[in-house]
């Protein structure tokens, strides 16, 4: 017998997901089937990837969380689900912005999806 897969529990990330579903876009359906994965498989990213993959002043959108470890000198503005401290502190520090994957849906712009 299999088990049903249930989603995520915290009654915020599934407003969020049925939020995005909503918008019948296949970039808002595409974030939303990412959060939609079980814990363990979950995006995270450091800021040593944003550093790596991205360009400065570019605006991109994580559907999972930011983690603080490496360095980041890029002005970027990061849409995500969750930050951790030193990643948020480093995204402001080098001149960007982080936001509430919230305030994306408000936005009405499509940002490149980082993983």
């Amino acid at each position: 017998m299999s088990r049903k897969p249930t989603g995520p529990t915290n009654p915020r990330l599934r407003e969020l997901i049925v939020a995005f579903e909503r918008k019948k876009t296949r970039f808002h359906r595409r974030i939303a089937e990412l959060l939609s994965k079980p814990t363990r498989k979950r995006i995270e990213v450091n800021v040593r990837k944003l550093e790596k993959v991205c360009k400065d002043g570019e605006v991109i959108v994580v559907p999972g969380k930011v983690l603080g470890d490496g360095k980041l000198k890029k002005r970027l503005i990061v849409y995500a689900w969750r930050y951790s401290e030193k990643a948020k502190k480093k995204i402001i520090d080098a001149g960007g912005e982080a936001h509430d994957l919230w305030e994306l849906l408000e936005q009405g712009i499509k940002p490149r999806i980082i993983r």
